[in-house]
Order: structure tokens, then C-alpha cells, then sequence
């Protein structure tokens, strides 16, 4: 049994592979003893993202409906009014969400668009909120403006396993993925980094991928781990879904490799049953996307969460509460 008190960096593929390998009930026990070692078992902090600007994305990724090389036909927009995603936030903190989630569609900011980002950072944290946004790779520059307007959160996924990765995304390297999360650690933004299960990947990647996170020089406060959700027109518009026993074994890994980090049940949950989320609640996932979308997927929305957390007893975090022991 692994000791939940020890904060290893140091996984190897063998140990990993090992834990994953477990009988699926033993697998479970020892991912929900760490879990309650670690958190209130009971507490899920809610998040809301929003998509503060849309499509004509230049990298491409092989999964994402904004991209403008991957067959997609989604419009591109321009980056919202501030004003807008201050109404969103307000909406978003009324329903229970304490954190509040920005992401735009383009490979990196420009400079013009700084001043803006840096106003919808600073207006959701006087709404009391934690702030977060994902806007791809940042220059050292554009970090510390981020930090200095009281950034949260900077999220930026690492999506598959390095070996898997080229078969995904050609547009920029798993290295470049690896240098963000460090400017961003270095800076003093706590880092949100996570991967998608159902893109053609074996169960090998999503260990690796698993081990790629928990042997950063420190673990990241949240870990998303997404189902993929075939997007019409994308190159993986056709993906066979993801098995949901093999997706909670997944998120079981995650908690005993990152006993401390917030696992977020993200993108995928219209698609799973009841009884598959109760599962990865158990296997250590304290945190979702609150709403009805996930930037231009579908989510389950707020009426179908509360009447799924009535039923496990489950109830959100509060503002400032971690749900840590």
C-alpha cells in the first residue's frame, strides 16, 4: 500500500504499471485510502470555463473543434468585452462555481490582447473568485503580467504520453508543453495540467502520461482528465469511446500517483452514466466543470449535478476551502 504522507517525483513506468494492473477493487481501496488520507472524500470543488474567444486556432490539434487546420468549420471570433466575462463570472460564482475558468482559442496571446486578459483577471478576483485561464504557450513577459494581476491558475494540457503526442499535435512539440508548465510553476502560478483519454493512445500512454505529471519537479494543483468528445469534422471526429472501467482506473492512478492534487472530472461527463461518475468520485476525482458547456462541448449542467451530488451525499466546496485534511 502506497503511504499517501510521501510525495514521490520519482514514479517509474514499473511501479505504475504495477498499481494500474490491480485487481479492480483493490486498485479502487487503495486510491480512495489515499484520497480520504489527503481530502474530505464527500467535498468537490466546482469550476466554471468559459470561452472567451473562439475558433481560427493555429495549431493543430487533432481533437479540437478550433482549429483551422484540422477540417473544422468552426467561425472564428474576437476576444469578448471584458464586461461579458465579468456577467459570466458573477452567473458562475451565484451556482456554486469558485473558480473561474478563461480560455481562448489561438496557439499564443499577442501583446494586444494583454491589456484586456489582464482586466478580466483582475475583475473576477474582485468577485472573489480563483481565477484560471488557458491560453496556450506564453513568453517569459506575458507570465509575469498574468502573476502580477493575480492570475490563479494558468491551465495548459499536456494531452497524451510524449510518445503519442506527434500523433496528435504537429504544431508544437510535448517539450514546449513541458517548458510552459515550468515557466508558469517558476513564476508562482499554480499549474493545472492534465490529459484526453480516447484518442487512439494505448494504455501505455496514459500511464506515461500519468507519470509525465507526477514527476514534474512539483505535482500540479489540479489534474483534468478529459474523455474525448468527437468533434464533427476533426480528425478524430470517428474515435472509438473510451471503456469506463479503463477511465477509472485511470483517474484511481492519478490519485495515488498525485495524492494531493485536485483531480477534475472535465470533458466527457454528457456521455458518461451515473454510476461511472459515482465511481470516479470514489477513485479519488474532487473536482468538475459546473454549466452547460465545456467551450463548444456539451455538459451536463448544473440541475443534473446537484441532483447526482443529492444522491451521493456529495457536497461543493466552498470559496477558500481546499477540501484538505
Amino acid at each position: 500500500m502506497t503511504d499517501a504522507s510521501i510525495i514521490r517525483h520519482d514514479w517509474t513506468r514499473a511501479e505504475a504499471q504495477a498499481l494500474f494492473d490491480q485487481p479492480f477493487n483493490d486498485l479502487l481501496f487503495q486510491a480512495q485510502t489515499v484520497h480520504r488520507q489527503n481530502f474530505d472524500p464527500n467535498k468537490v470543488q466546482r469550476s466554471r470555463l468559459s470561452n472567451i474567444k473562439t475558433g481560427g486556432c493555429a495549431e493543430d490539434c487533432a481533437y479540437c473543434s478550433q482549429s483551422a487546420r484540422n477540417g473544422s468549420h468552426l467561425p472564428a471570433s474576437k476576444l469578448i468585452e471584458v464586461e461579458r466575462v465579468l456577467s459570466e463570472a458573477r452567473r458562475a460564482k451565484e451556482q456554486g462555481s469558485t473558480r473561474f475558468c478563461m480560455g481562448a482559442a489561438w496557439r499564443s496571446p499577442k501583446e494586444r490582447d494583454m491589456d484586456q486578459l489582464v482586466a478580466m483577471v483582475e475583475g473576477v478576483r474582485a468577485l472573489g473568485m480563483e481565477t484560471c485561464m488557458t491560453l496556450g504557450m506564453l513568453e517569459d513577459d506575458q507570465v509575469i503580467r498574468l502573476k502580477g494581476a493575480g492570475l490563479d491558475y494558468y491551465n495548459h494540457n499536456i494531452d497524451t504520453s510524449e510518445r503519442y503526442y506527434p500523433e496528435v499535435i504537429t504544431t508544437r512539440t510535448f517539450a514546449d508543453r513541458i517548458d510552459t508548465l515550468n515557466r508558469v510553476r517558476e513564476a508562482g502560478i499554480k499549474v493545472c495540467s492534465g490529459g484526453i483519454l480516447g484518442m487512439g493512445e494505448t494504455e501505455m500512454d496514459r500511464i506515461d502520461m500519468l507519470l509525465a505529471l507526477a514527476n514534474l519537479e512539483e505535482h500540479p494543483d489540479s489534474v483534468p482528465i478529459n474523455q474525448l468528445m468527437p468533434m464533427p469534422d476533426t480528425p478524430l471526429a470517428d474515435a472509438e469511446p473510451v471503456d469506463g472501467i479503463d477511465f477509472v482506473r485511470v483517474i484511481a492512478l492519478a490519485r495515488i500517483l498525485m495524492p494531493k492534487a485536485h483531480l477534475r472530472l472535465s470533458a466527457g461527463r454528457t456521455s458518461m452514466s451515473e454510476e461511472t461518475q459515482a465511481l470516479c468520485f470514489f477513485a479519488g476525482a474532487n473536482s468538475i466543470f459546473s454549466g452547460d458547456v465545456l467551450l463548444t462541448a456539451e455538459n451536463p449542467g448544473e440541475d443534473r449535478d446537484s441532483v447526482l451530488f443529492g444522491r451521493l451525499g456529495l457536497e461543493s466546496m466552498e470559496l477558500g476551502e481546499t477540501g484538505a485534511r
